[in-house]
This record gives C-alpha cells, structure tokens and sequence, in this order.
C-alpha cells in the first residue's frame, strides 16, 4: 500500500522552485560548504513528528550553525535513518513508527521541502542506502501478516525505483520515490541463514533457515553494483520469543543495548548483487559471511571498484575487515580494537582513514589504512553522550562529525560534534564551539556540499 500526501504536488514544486531562487540570496556567497542534516526521533508537534535539524558548516573554521527556519518535521513518527540521492537534490528520511519513507527537495539554502512519502514492504524499517537509480531499504521485520515484536520474523531489504524529473500536466520532481521492484512473488529479499530455494515465482528461504535474523545495518558500495546488511542471529542467542523484550526496534535498537545479553558468534553479513533494475540477486545462493557477536555498523571504502569493507562488532568491541572481489567478501587479518559498543562507521572518502565511534565510551577510534589492514592512530572525546552516527563533510571532506543520543545527559536536547580531520594524519581537533545543541534524542545523520558538488 502507498501514502501520498494530500497537498497538490504542482503546488509543492511551484513554492520550492521559488524558494531555492530565493536561497541562493541567504546561502550563495557565503563560507557554508556543507549542509548536514540531523534527524531526532523524539516527537513534536500536534502529530508527535520526528525533526530534522540542518546545520550549514563555515568552511574556514568549521562552525556549524542551524540554518533559519530549522528544525524540519520529519513527516513522521520516530525518525532513524536518512540517505541523500547521488546528485544531492533530495535527502530521503524513515520514520521508523510509520514504516515510511519520506523524500525531500532540498534547496539551495538547505531548506527541506516534503514531496511523496511511501510504506515500506516490511516494518520497523532501520535503515537506507542510495545509487543514483534506487533506493534500498532494511526492515526490521518482513511484510508478513504473522511478524511482530509478538511473534519474530527474520528481517528484509526493499528496493524502490528513483524516477527522473516530469514535465508534463503532473509533474515530479527527481528522485521520486517510484514502483517497488518485485522479488517474484515478494516485494522484498528476506534475510536467509540456510540460503534461498528458487521457484518461479519468488525466492524464498530455504528449508532450515527458521532462526529469527535481526538486521542492523546496510552499505552499498560506491561503483552502486553490490550491497551488504549486517544481521545479528536472535535465536541462535537464546533470545526470548518476543523480542520487544529488548527493545530490538525503536530508538534504543538492538545495537544500543548492553551487548553482553548476547552471546556468540552469532553476526552475520548478506551480499547482494544488485541489478540494472535494482533487483537483487543474493551472493553465494544467499549464505552469509560471518561477522562477529554482534555486528551493528558497516561502510566500505569509496573507490569506484570498492575493495574493503569494515564492520564494527559491539559484543567484543573491534572492527572487522573484509576484502571484495566480485562481490565476494574475504576476512582480512583478525580483528583491530576499538572502544566500548561501536557501532556506527564511516571511511573517509579521499583519504586512507577510517574512523569508528564508541557509543558506550562517548569516543571516536581513528584508524590509518594500508592495503586494507587497519592501525590505530588516536581515540577523541565527542564531548556528547552516546555517538550513534557519524559522517564526512562532503564538500571539503576535511570535517568528521557524530550525533549523540543523549546529548549531555539530560534528555532535553541532542548534541553534534564536530571534529577537524587532518588530510596528513587522519588526526581530529575540534571545531570551533563543538559540540553543538541539537533537538532530542539524535539517531542519524545525512550532509550535501552547498554547491552540490564535490571538492
């Protein structure tokens, strides 16, 4: 079933064209060349939304500032993953409590303009990704009548197609969300332990794939061919029946609990092909690579073949290391140590960096590369509770930020930190005035260049 908004989309295109032209007087010019964009589940508003913050960084000093007019509602209960489109025109939010996906316009200025909102195929959606003809996203749970924090099911990834700019009587604006790409008979790829049996009309979970798969996190790499989600395996865990009990879904989420309820090796990555229509074709008949306890973030470096990628296990506390071929992923030494619970990870996109944040420690570990294999090279404060996600400037790429759950341990705001990266070191400083005050309960975090063009 689709949502759209009752407002006239003519009328939306209309007032977001006038208002870009009139943000390039606020914005153009100007030392800004990012616009990050922050998204806090805690609700506001008459319908209890979610919002998004949207900060523009000074290119001199790294400050961050909230633009005029923001916070943005998110259009949407519980808001916890954002993605920009690959031209940068349009940020796409999930609301995690309405199992819906929500695409912005975003101006000149940075301002955020609501244009088509859809379900997603399963619930208690976690997660997205983006190449520059689809939109990919991770549910917690399958779109089966039976799935429920009552009575689990495994987790699954949906496809959407982004459709082009319209000029006709009704037009769209690029990077609509489009049809749903079918999986035969399903409108989305389960997560399968056993590997898949094929029919005619679908690709279902073979026999022997009944333990209960909980998603974490989804990467895709930046040639767009291949994705990877991370999945934590419930029932081999010894998790109990209903699994609200912890809290899997929601802000808290499973990777935001005290990992030692789970035990172990139970972490698991999936790999998909992905095809020129956006359908995706499972790696190794849908097996998985194994990942750890508990893995809860994953990125991958961003050449254009993609030839590393790294996954943070919370459970014991390091980071994993994996090299592509076809797709195929390869373990790469043992694991490197990193601080208490990481979880979200990010590399940097010019440079041998990686960098990984410590939600228990309130730290960020950075990490030079050489030929994939990691090595520390520092541990840096984020002066915020709980660092849940994090980013690149895309602009200059000479900024690291992360956004912190519980801010400064009040629950009244959110705070993001913001940290110069060293181009020789991979080192991080502190930017002017960070950490920042942002609305409550930070879960995610997107960021365009101000003249949508990389540096």
């Amino acid at each position: 079933m689709r949502m759209k908004f009752n407002k006239s989309r003519q009328l939306l295109l209309v007032s977001a064209a006038s208002l870009l032209a009139a943000g390039c007087i606020a914005a153009c010019g100007t030392a800004t060349v990012d616009f990050v964009f922050v998204a806090s589940a805690k609700g506001a508003g008459t319908n209890n939304w979610g919002e998004i913050d949207v900060f523009e960084i000074n290119g001199g000093s790294g400050y961050m500032r909230q633009i005029p007019t923001s916070p943005f509602p998110s259009q949407g209960r519980t808001p916890v993953a954002e993605a920009v489109a690959t031209d940068y025109m349009n940020l796409y939010v999930v609301n995690q409590a309405d199992n819906d996906i929500v695409q912005f316009m975003i101006g000149s200025d940075g301002k955020l303009y609501p244009q088509n909102t859809e379900n997603t195929p399963g619930t208690y959606p976690l997660a997205l990704a983006v190449n520059a003809t689809n939109l990919f996203v991770l549910d917690t749970y399958q779109g089966l009548s039976n799935c429920s924090n009552a009575s689990p099911c495994s987790g699954s990834v949906g496809v959407f197609q982004l459709l082009p700019a319209t000029t006709d009587a009704n037009p769209t604006p690029s990077g609509a969300l489009g049809p749903i790409v079918a999986n035969g008979s399903l409108n989305y790829w389960p997560l399968c332990l056993s590997g898949y049996v094929s029919s005619t009309n679908s690709t279902q979970c073979a026999a022997g794939s009944t333990d209960v798969l909980v998603p974490t996190a989804m990467n895709i790499l930046a040639s767009g061919a291949y994705i990877y989600v991370t999945a934590f395996d419930w029932t081999a865990a010894g998790g109990p029946a209903k699994e609200g009990n912890y809290e899997i879904n929601g802000t808290v989420g499973i990777c935001n609990l005290t990992p030692n309820v789970y035990s172990g090796p139970n972490g698991y990555i999936f790999g998909f092909t992905v095809g020129s229509t956006g359908a995706l074709t499972p790696l190794n008949n849908g097996v998985p690579v194994a990942a750890g306890t508990l893995p809860c973030g994953i990125t991958s470096d961003t050449t254009a073949m993609g030839t590393y990628v790294y996954v943070t296990d919370a459970k014991n506390g390091n980071v994993l290391s994996y090299s592509v071929s076809s797709g195929a992923l390869t373990p790469l030494g043992g694991p490197i140590p990193a601080g208490n619970q990481p979880t979200a990870i990010v590399a940097d996109p010019t440079l041998p960096y990686l960098y990984v944040a410590n939600t228990t420690d309130g730290t960020v570990s950075a990490y030079s590369i050489s030929s994939g294999v990691l090595s520390n090279i520092g541990t840096y404060n984020t002066e915020g509770q709980e660092p849940v996600a994090m980013g690149i400037d895309p602009g200059t790429k000479h900024y690291l930020f992360t956004v912190n759950f519980l801010g400064d341990g009040t629950g009244v705001n959110g705070k993001v930190s913001d940290f110069y990266l060293s181009p020789t070191a991979g080192t991080l400083i502190n930017a002017q005035h960070s950490p920042y005050t942002s609305n409550a309960e930070v879960t995610a975090v997107a960021a365009i260049p101000h003249d949508r063009t990389q540096k």
